[in-house]
């Protein structure tokens, strides 16, 4: 079994952590993209599109203005900054007189929400355990082209990007067992994404390689993600701002703005192989060996789209 994972050039979890995690990133610069606030304020400084932060609390005793903040608004999204795989998000879509509504249809009153803050504060969500900061950021709209592939959440794009040049994507489509998560942990789909033509090839959920959403039974293979090349683009201008050689980029494609960088991970994981059906070792070793300084962002991407054709 090992030996044919590694014919198939599948990246394992301990190679992706001496070869690229630590081999290709300056750990110095973690921070840029541990923390989704930093990663938030160094891309607004850049002109690189990112949705707004509405209210944060990086204390109990900040949390109440915060709250205050959000009365009355029925949509936006609860985080923590240092939060990873979806752990500690609550989505609210709606607001009342008793307080707000999650995504999954729970009511949540002033206490809840204030509850729910001041365990992302202490750190329960958090990388390591440390201590964090609450967030509320615009809740993004699902692309109407991308509504029947979709349940109770908003799908997004992982690119992972190596030296500057894009590796491999995939779009996480939410489904009901996922409760609107895009996160493939949690049970939403994994369908990847041909770079040269933005069509997904192949979809998987659970690890079972799938043709149809679960909830909807819409097609999810050949599937055409709007706003692709433009998302492309916005992971590589955000990869070239954080100085990491190896990273994985989150977007979200919003009915009104368009690519949205959700957020970047320093230690992307590895189910996207299994959506693409391929391993990212011959596409990592073809851009390692190959004289790319000096290309610029379209340079790239037409390199990224030749590497990928070689090694489908």
């Amino acid at each position: 079994m090992i030996e044919a994972l590694r014919r198939a050039g599948i990246l394992g979890i301990n190679r992706r952590n001496v070869e690229f995690t630590l081999g290709e990133n300056d750990r110095r610069r973690y921070p840029l993209v541990d923390d989704k606030l930093a990663t938030k304020a160094l891309c607004k400084a850049n002109g690189v599109a990112t949705a707004s932060v509405l209210a944060s609390a990086g204390a109990v005793s900040q949390i109440e203005e915060m709250l205050t903040q959000l009365e009355g608004r029925g949509d936006f999204v609860l985080k923590p900054a240092h939060g990873a795989m979806g752990n500690g998000i609550l989505v609210v879509v709606d607001a009342n007189e008793e307080g707000w509504v999650t995504s999954a249809g729970r009511a949540l009153g002033r206490a809840e929400l204030h509850y729910h803050s001041a365990s992302i504060i202490s750190g329960l969500y958090a990388l390591g355990g440390q201590p964090d900061v609450a967030f509320a950021e615009e809740r993004l709209e699902v692309h109407p082209s991308m509504r029947t592939v979709t349940t109770r959440g908003v799908p997004d794009i992982r690119i992972v990007v190596f030296r500057g040049v894009p590796v491999m994507a995939m779009t996480r489509l939410p489904t009901e067992a996922s409760s609107g998560k895009a996160n493939l942990h949690h049970g939403a789909v994994g369908a990847g994404i041909d770079l040269a033509t933005g069509l997904t090839n192949h979809a998987v959920l659970r690890d079972t390689p799938i043709e149809r959403h679960p909830d909807t039974d819409v097609p999810v293979v050949g599937l055409p993600i709007p706003g692709f090349a433009e998302a492309l683009r916005l992971a590589l201008r955000a990869s070239d701002l954080t100085g990491l050689g190896y990273l994985g980029a989150d977007i979200v494609i919003d009915a009104v703005h368009g690519p949205l960088l959700l957020e970047l991970n320093a230690r992307p994981g590895l189910a996207i192989q299994t959506a693409n059906r391929t391993g990212l070792l011959p596409r990592l070793n073809a851009i390692r060996v190959s004289p790319i300084a000096g290309l610029d962002l379209e340079q790239r991407i037409a390199f990224a789209c030749r590497v990928a054709e070689a090694y489908p």
